[in-house]
């Protein structure tokens, strides 16, 4: 962690400089699947590991519950979250950040924003207490069996 506070501090920077040029070249107005796969391409072109929809198993007393999947998964250490909304980020899409940063024990997401005509972001730490957040994670997870829908 770097004197700042702020876990892999260079890193984060590094998403987010990147996520500019891909919001400056495609601007707003393009599917969240579009930033994905453009900002995942601008990350490995920058030498960075990038992994699209990275799973995640989550168990409760030895018993599988389903799979979260990450949007981006970088260096194996920052979660990114991506969006495509018009509207500003809202404490619902911040705590979804918050929600994988607890299954996954990492100390810093980004949740960067796409729908706007400036590339919205957030680094995102996980708060000190996260009593609580099994119970938020249901519509995160995909279970076998269970239609995309729900």
């Amino acid at each position: 962690m770097a004197a700042t506070g702020i876990p892999h501090r260079d890193l984060t920077y590094r998403v987010i400089g990147a996520a500019m040029r891909v919001h400056n070249r495609l601007g707003p107005g393009h599917k969240e699947a579009v930033y994905q796969a453009a900002l995942a391409h601008e990350l490995q072109e920058a030498g960075l590991l990038a992994e699209r929809e990275h799973p995640i198993e989550l168990y409760d007393r030895g018993r599988f519950l389903g799979l979260l999947y990450l949007d981006l998964l970088v260096e194996g250490r920052v979660v990114v979250e991506v969006k495509a909304v018009a509207h500003l980020l809202t404490r619902e899409e911040v705590a979804q950040v918050i929600t994988y940063l607890a299954a996954t024990g990492l100390p810093v997401g980004l949740l960067l924003n796409f729908g706007r005509k400036r590339l919205e972001y957030r680094r995102i730490l996980p708060p000190r207490k996260l009593e609580g957040w099994q119970e938020r994670i249901g519509r995160y997870v995909w279970r076998p069996g269970r239609s995309v829908d729900g």
